[in-house]
């Protein structure tokens, strides 16, 4: 079963406030958008959302280290080098979404890298499979067959 927030953050941090505190050591601006407002601040937060960011903010900073680069190796993975546009709207999104977009087109990267002996296998089979189920059918005889009913159209 999972941990309730609380206890998590009492296991890990010892209160909210050592978390909160945690998260803003993590959050500087090479990794983070600050979208929090001035007047609440991340005090407020929930303790699930704070865990949350800290993990996050974590394994950006191990993996990227700056949010510069995380965006440059989306661009890699993507394929759109040349493509400016498309890097200054990235450079809008909240680093959770960077981080599952990154995530996504990892995998896709991977599935279309897939050696061509593991491909081919499939498709042999995918044919092998679609004879045997012709085969299986059963064919009606030509006596058994309706005949088709014949049009008779009188033109008065």
């Amino acid at each position: 079963m999972k941990k309730a927030p609380l206890s998590s953050v009492k296991e890990g941090f010892e209160s909210k406030e050592k978390l909160v505190a945690a998260v803003q050591k993590l959050a500087t601006s090479e990794l983070w958008l600050d979208r929090v407002s001035s007047a609440k601040g991340l005090g407020r937060v929930s303790n699930a959302k704070l865990l949350r960011l800290h993990g996050v903010l974590t394994d950006a900073q191990k993996r990227f280290g700056s949010r510069d680069k995380l965006i440059s190796a989306i661009i890699e993975l993507a394929r759109r080098t040349k493509d400016k546009d498309y890097a200054t709207s990235l450079g809008t999104y909240p680093l959770p979404r960077l981080l599952d977009l990154h995530g996504s087109l990892e995998k896709r990267a991977k599935a279309s890298n897939k050696p061509a002996a593991e491909k081919k296998p499939a498709k042999k089979a995918a044919a092998a499979a679609a004879p045997a189920k012709a085969a299986t059918k059963s064919v009606k005889p030509a006596a058994e067959k309706k005949p088709a009913a014949k049009k008779t159209a009188k033109k008065a």
